[in-house]
């Protein structure tokens, strides 16, 4: 085997695709079926997928087969509760159809494992977990667990796609550095009285910020950042206390909640990786970095690396191990990665600042970006990308 990918969530199977296409055999190792409630990366939880996700996503054969339940973000209100500070952008003022779109990480999952599981190169181990792992100089050998049979399988590269507690990482004795922002994200689905217009809000509170983002069927998706205190006296409350104290917070610019789903919650913490590749090992998404969902960029940052890496592997053939081309990868990947990330921890660290002065100061910026087009122009192109040339899947061509 060429390329051994651990972790089947919406980032690994995205890279598997990308790479299905190219001479290259790809096992990829998943411990949940695609289709199984206990799939983490596929339940009904949304993703907000930038404009550069979605051309990845055009080339890989899939959007097609999720646009149907996309929402489209055509406008985005951002404000600081309590305060005067507010800014718009409109996507038609930026002559784009779409500043993003919302989409069910079910639907995503689907479409990415059907295509995965018609592709001839791709092998899947599916539920499979990984064991153990051992890298030599040639090889990687990884020790499976299927099920109560234990398999052993060599590649001459493994990818970690296995999420911020990646067993990969840990065993390629690559370091992560944690900080716990003391947040936790409740997430549920809600509706209003009146259906969306297709605009997306960010409202930051004295707990942490909170998004709702617009849904196909005229709902929102409500992502509620709190203290751990504040999250666990949430949980306790019955449906009609939630949307009381979700609507004093957000205020009425959506209308009056009406209904709220299933409340699902997760810590919140920026997580990075010492360096983005080891030894005949990579990382990719949250096993390289995990963001605060602020400004909803983490998945496409994860999507960024998929693309480039599978760009990188084709264009040099030979050993996709080899300390060079895995050294190319990780210059690639560093500007994007090091700017999303300070631009995602700024944002949290700004808005969670409470002193008067500070806040004053962040409402006049806030007041004066509703103001400036050329800032607003600069912001709509940050799904594109922080920095470092963007992948040829994100800009509409062919991996090679």
């Amino acid at each position: 085997m060429d390329v051994a990918v651990v972790g089947g969530g919406m980032v690994g199977a995205s890279f598997a695709l990308a790479l299905a296409g190219t001479p290259l055999s790809i096992a990829v190792v998943e411990g949940f079926a695609p289709d199984s409630r206990a799939q983490p990366s596929f339940d009904e939880r949304t993703t907000a997928l930038g404009n550069a996700s979605r051309r990845i996503f055009e080339a890989l054969g899939i959007w097609q087969r999720i646009v149907a339940e996309a929402s489209f973000i055509r406008a985005i209100h951002v404000s600081d509760a309590g305060r005067f500070g507010f800014a718009r952008l409109d996507a038609r003022e930026q002559g784009i159809e779409a500043f993003g779109y919302v989409v069910a990480n079910r639907a995503i999952g689907t479409a990415l494992w059907e295509r995965l599981s018609a592709s001839p190169r791709v092998t899947l181990r599916v539920p499979a977990k990984l064991e153990s792992l051992d890298i030599a100089a040639s090889e990687v050998r990884l020790g499976i667990d299927g099920g109560g049979t234990l398999e052993a399988l060599s590649a001459r590269l493994v990818v970690a796609a296995d999420g911020a507690q990646s067993k990969v990482r840990q065993a390629a004795g690559i370091e992560s550095r944690v900080k716990d922002y003391g947040q936790v994200a409740l997430v549920s689905n809600v509706r209003a009285d009146q259906p969306h217009d297709g605009t997306a809000y960010e409202r930051f509170t004295s707990a942490g910020p909170m998004a709702l983002l617009p849904l196909y069927d005229g709902s929102y998706t409500a992502v509620w950042a709190r203290t751990r205190e504040q999250a666990e006296a949430a949980l306790r409350l019955d449906d009609a206390a939630y949307l009381q104290a979700l609507q004093v917070a957000f205020g009425w610019r959506a209308g009056r909640f009406l209904e709220v789903g299933r409340r699902a919650s997760y810590p919140l913490a920026l997580s990075r990786a010492s360096a983005a590749v080891g030894p005949r090992a990579v990382l990719i998404g949250n096993a390289a970095q995990s963001l605060h969902p602020v400004a909803g960029q983490g998945f496409n940052l994860g999507l960024r690396d998929a693309a480039v890496l599978a760009e990188v592997l084709a264009r040099h053939g030979g050993d996709p191990g080899s300390p060079e081309v895995l050294a190319q990868f990780a210059v690639e990947r560093a500007a994007d990665r090091r700017g999303v990330t300070g631009f995602t921890d700024g944002l949290v660290r700004l808005f969670g600042d409470s002193g008067t002065a500070v806040g004053f100061a962040r409402d006049i910026g806030l007041l004066l970006f509703d103001l400036t087009p050329p800032a607003k122009s600069a912001l709509a192109r940050v799904s594109t990308g922080f920095g470092g040339r963007a992948p040829r899947l994100a800009r509409g061509l062919r991996l090679t």
